[in-house]
C-alpha cells in the first residue's frame, strides 16, 4: 500500500503530514508506524509525524506524534505546518481552527507564512534551584501545551546543550512526563536568541515554537522583554512573538514564521 504525505517545515523543524479523514492506519499501529518513518536515512525521516483527522469541533483535528512514536499534547511549529498544509489541501481557509490535546487553536495562513495562536500557559515558576550533575542550577518553567524548562546564559550559541538537556529532561523533578529544555539568550528587550532540546526527539532541534513561546514568555515574566520580540532559531529562522498581558497573567499569545513545503510524494510499504 502507498501512502500519500507532504514533507514540511517550520523553521528547521521537520514534519510528514498525512491526510488522515479517511483512515489509513490503525489506531493501535500508528506509534511503531511513526518511529519507521520518521527515521532518517533508511526512511523519509523526520522531527514528527501528524494525521490530519476530522473534527466534529473545528475544522480539522491532528494527532501529533514525535519521532520516537510518543504522542504529544501540541508543537508550535507543527501545528503552523498543519494550518498550511490544511489551508493546501482545501480542508480549511486561510482563518482556521483546529483540534489538539491541548485545546482548540486557531491559525491564520497567509502565503508562506503562518500565524498561530497557543494555548493558554500555565504553570509558570520563576527562578527556581535544581541540581543536576553536582551542579545547581536557577531554571524557571512554565507549559505552553507542553512543558518548558528555561535557563539563561550569555553564551547559549557555544554550549553543548544535549547533555545538560537530557540530564534534566529526565531528571527526577520532571518525572514522569519529562520536559523540555530551553537555553536562552537575551539580546536586547526585542531580541532573544533560543536553543532546544526537545523531548521525544531526544536531541536538539533547529527550532521549537512551543520553547520559543515558553522562552520569550518567562522573559517578558522576568521583566526582560516587550511584545513583540523576534527570536532566534539553531536553524537561523526567526520567529516573531506576540502576546498580551494582563497583571501576571497572558491574555493572548502568538506566534509566527514562514512554513516550508519540501515535497510530497508516496511512501511504498518498505518505507514502514
Amino acid at each position: 500500500m502507498k501512502i500519500p504525505f507532504m514533507k514540511m517545515s517550520g523553521s528547521g523543524n521537520d514534519f510528514i503530514l498525512i491526510d488522515h479523514r479517511k483512515p489509513i492506519i490503525p489506531v493501535d499501529e500508528m506509534r511503531d508506524f511513526v518511529r519507521k518513518v520518521c527515521r532518517r536515512r533508511i526512511s523519509v525521516g523526520a522531527d514528527g509525524l501528524i494525521f490530519i483527522e476530522p473534527s466534529e469541533r473545528a475544522d480539522f483535528k491532528w494527532r501529533f506524534f514525535n519521532s520516537d512514536g510518543s504522542e504529544g499534547e501540541m508543537c508550535g511549529n507543527g501545528g503552523r505546518c498543519a494550518a498550511r498544509f490544511a489551508f493546501l489541501r482545501k480542508i480549511a481557509g486561510p482563518s482556521l481552527t483546529f483540534e489538539t490535546l491541548a485545546g482548540i487553536l486557531t491559525a491564520e495562513v497567509n502565503g508562506m507564512r503562518v500565524k498561530l495562536e497557543v494555548t493558554k500557559p500555565f504553570g509558570l515558576k520563576l527562578d527556581e534551584k535544581v541540581s543536576v550533575n553536582g551542579n545547581e542550577l536557577v531554571f524557571s518553567s512554565i507549559n505552553t501545551g507542553v512543558p518548558h524548562v528555561i535557563l539563561f546564559s550569555e553564551d547559549v550559541e557555544g554550549m553543548d546543550i544535549v547533555p545538560l538537556g537530557r540530564a534534566i529532561r529526565y531528571h527526577s523533578r520532571f518525572v514522569p512526563a519529562g520536559t523540555n529544555t530551553n537555553f536562552v539568550r537575551v539580546v536586547d528587550r526585542s531580541h532573544l536568541s533560543v536553543r532546544t532540546y526537545e523531548r521525544g526527539v531526544e536531541d536538539e532541534t533547529l527550532a521549537c515554537g512551543t520553547g520559543t513561546v515558553a522562552s520569550t514568555l518567562v522573559a517578558a515574566f522576568k521583566g526582560l522583554v516587550d511584545s513583540p520580540v523576534w527570536v532566534k532559531t539553531r536553524g537561523g529562522e526567526t520567529l516573531v512573538v506576540h502576546f498580551e498581558m494582563e497583571g501576571n497573567k497572558v491574555k493572548r499569545v502568538f506566534f509566527e514564521g514562514d512554513v516550508h513545503i519540501i515535497y510530497e510524494g508516496e511512501m511504498w510499504e518498505e518505507a514502514y
